[in-house]
């Protein structure tokens, strides 16, 4: 399938960074990190992708994860890019979590993505019923109501709602190994994913809102102990919206 994407800064020696958006949204909510990155380190080459089904990329009969991340790679293949840095806000943490554990990659920066199901699998597979019924987009609105978009500024929040484009095919789609496999098949799937970025050496960062829980934070750790989890507190789900300028220095340290 073909994917639109955007590329920005030149050709250096250093790994180029990838950038997958979440769920819903397109390659467009970079653009505030881009600018910061443009000023900080322009000559970073960037490409920033749209996820299939969303923005100009084409639609795809299936969106399992699998699936997705081996158009990713194509387009970064196609692109003439070699093991790059995967950024992923939301679903697309996971996806370049997927991605870091299935082809050559420098490093995987996780923007607020936990790994595994936990609470919000149980949500998705209690509103199974809704989302495949004419009304699958209150499931996606209850959601947003839970993202702290009280959190960012009013024209931030305006853009958020105004850049979401919900359909059942995405949700079913994107969500389909909540929806089909159980919470301990998809650990003992992400904890092999995990031990294979650990034995490859690729460099993990986790940025997110709160401390992770406890028990979730051993797993990762366990399973990956080079992990670095940053706390960016007030960002809610979206922290490269609400702090552009320190999630661009992250993605600029990354040689």
């Amino acid at each position: 399938m073909r994917l639109a994407y955007d590329f920005h800064g030149s050709r250096d020696d250093r790994p180029p960074l990838v950038l997958l958006h979440g769920l819903t949204f397109d390659r467009g909510h970079w653009q505030a990190v881009l600018r910061e990155l443009d000023r900080i380190d322009p000559q970073r080459r960037v490409m920033a992708v749209d996820l299939p089904g969303h923005g100009g990329s084409e639609r795809a009969p299936t969106y399992d994860l699998g699936a997705v991340v081996d158009a990713v790679h194509a387009a970064v293949e196609g692109a003439g890019l070699d093991a790059p840095v995967l950024v992923g806000h939301s679903i697309g943490g996971l996806l370049a979590t997927v991605y870091a554990a299935t082809y050559p990659a420098q490093a995987v920066v996780n923007l607020d993505q936990p790994l595994l199901p936990g609470p919000f699998g149980d949500l998705v597979r209690r509103a199974e019923p809704v989302l495949r019924s004419p009304s699958y987009r209150e499931v996606w609105e209850r959601l947003l109501g839970g993202m702290h978009l009280e959190n960012l500024s009013s024209e931030v929040r305006r853009r958020v709602r105004a850049t979401s484009r919900p359909r059942a095919d995405l949700l079913l789609g994107y969500w389909n190994e909540l929806l089909v496999d159980s919470d301990e098949a998809i650990r003992e799937r992400r904890t092999g994913e995990l031990a294979t970025l650990r034995r490859r050496g690729v460099g993990y960062r986790y940025v997110t809102a709160t401390e992770p829980p406890p028990p979730y934070r051993h797993w990762l750790e366990s399973a990956l102990p080079d992990t670095r989890v940053t706390l960016m507190p007030n960002g809610g789900h979206f922290p490269h919206l609400a702090y552009p300028a320190e999630v661009a220095r992250i993605l600029a340290d990354h040689p």
